[in-house]
């Protein structure tokens, strides 16, 4: 169902144009915003199961931007798919997937039906408009890693049949896809393996650590830490990471698999600590049995994206917390007037 006019202005026909799958989620909706700064045009396209309207209500009047409401689990419809084809997708972004355990395990199999059809639609659609197909795929296809830290060419520890696997196995499939349609068809494909990403438009119920430990330090709860606290994470700024995916999709010649997070491991208990630190909270810190199959440590090997696409994050800890921090502050205010 389309939510906005029939196709982009033909004033932006002239600029590149980018499809954003997942375009109203969280990752997304700053892709788009940065995707727009820099002048190209941008379809968003999104079911809104986890992305919001609020995400990217400030995009809606932008007249080189234009939203879809579609599930990608179902193709296009023959006069919309004409739409889309019609503006000349340069590069399609595919971020169209749930990111959290909570709602990824919410419908399991939709999930992997998102990741594996989904993803076969849009590689198809790509195919049809001859345009660049960008994979977000994520740091949980090394599964429960045994290598530390991860490099690209880890082949990972995953458990096809865990609570978990509809997501990371999915996103393995997904790269699989990619890579086929690459040898088969010829299609350039990238593939953006993403690392513990937070910031700004994060959802207050998505049950990542981050939403939910600013969210229990600024309401004065119990911070809830699963596990002994011990397990690591390497936490990344938003900003950072549209970045590092910007950089992957202008490379002229390297199609990844790449890992895009920071250096910036800490183990979980670090991360309440701090958070805690920077809201002045007095909360306590209460411990809950470990979900299955939670990886021990997650970090990854930045050695190739610093090579090819010269990215690295340069957001501290400190500075994204305290962005993140003063957005659900805001959030908070605005949710009780």
């Amino acid at each position: 169902m389309l939510r906005s006019s029939p196709m982009l202005k033909k004033e932006s026909q002239s600029k590149p144009v980018a499809l954003v799958t997942g375009g109203a989620g969280f990752i997304g909706s700053h892709l788009c915003d940065a995707l727009l700064a820099r002048g190209e045009a941008v379809i968003c396209m999104d079911n809104f199961f986890t992305g919001r309207k609020e995400n990217i209500a400030h995009l809606l009047s932008h007249p080189d931007f234009l939203l879809i409401e579609h599930d990608i689990i179902f193709p296009l419809l023959p006069k919309m798919r004409h739409q889309v084809t019609q503006d000349g997708i340069r590069i399609l972004y595919n971020l169209a997937c749930p990111a959290s355990p909570v709602h990824y395990q919410h419908d399991p199999v939709k999930t992997i039906q998102t990741n594996v059809v989904g993803t076969t639609n849009m590689l198809e659609l790509a195919r049809e408009s001859g345009a660049i197909f960008l994979q977000a795929s994520t740091s949980e296809v090394y599964g429960d890693p045994e290598v530390h830290p991860q490099p690209e060419t880890y082949v990972g520890h995953v458990n096809p049949l865990g609570p978990r696997a509809c997501y990371d196995e999915g996103k393995r499939c997904a790269e699989t896809l990619c890579s086929d349609y690459a040898r088969e068809y010829g299609l350039t494909t990238k593939i953006a393996r993403i690392f513990n990403t937070y910031g700004p438009r994060m959802a207050e119920n998505d049950g990542r650590v981050v939403s939910n430990f600013v969210l229990q330090a600024l309401r004065g709860e119990s911070i809830t830490i699963f596990g002994d606290g011990s397990q690591t994470r390497s936490f990344q700024y938003v900003t950072d990471l549209v970045s590092g995916l910007l950089a992957l999709a202008d490379h002229p010649t390297f199609h990844g698999p790449v890992n895009l997070g920071t250096q910036h491991e800490m183990t979980v208990a670090e991360l309440a600590k701090l958070i805690m630190k920077l809201t002045k909270s007095t909360s306590a810190l209460v411990h809950e049995p470990l979900p299955e199959d939670d990886p021990r440590q997650r970090r990854p090997d930045n050695t190739l994206s610093k090579k090819m696409l010269r990215w690295d994050p340069v957001v501290s800890p400190e500075e994204g917390l305290k962005k993140t921090i003063a957005y659900f502050s805001q959030v908070r205010v605005h949710s009780s007037t």
